[in-house]
């Protein structure tokens, strides 16, 4: 595990301490959580980001917006679980994250 060195005004020092004893915690412990929760956090409002920006660019192409209104409409007479399904059968996993 690497060491890093951090530099924090007293009051938020303060607060890390207390937290740390309340949850019986070693600071490091609480600053690791604070870290990995505020990384997910930021890559989670990035990928929104990319598809709010890819909802704008369909709703702004016509073709698109027609192509993505039949596959909603294929969707809702197949139904999810039937695609999935097929996505398996084809070796696809639907598990899988396309979007990285």
């Amino acid at each position: 595990m690497t060491a890093i060195s951090l530099r924090l005004p007293d009051d938020i020092e303060a607060n890390l301490k207390a937290e740390a004893q309340l949850e019986g915690k070693t600071q490091s412990e609480i600053a690791r959580q604070a870290i990995t929760e505020y990384l997910a956090r930021r890559e989670k409002e990035r990928f929104m980001a990319k598809m709010i920006a890819a909802g704008r660019a369909l709703a702004a192409d016509p073709q698109a917006w027609a192509e993505s209104h039949e596959i909603a409409e294929d969707l809702a007479d197949e139904g999810l679980d039937a695609i999935i399904a097929a996505e398996r059968a084809a070796g696809i996993d639907p598990d899988e994250k396309w979007w990285k």
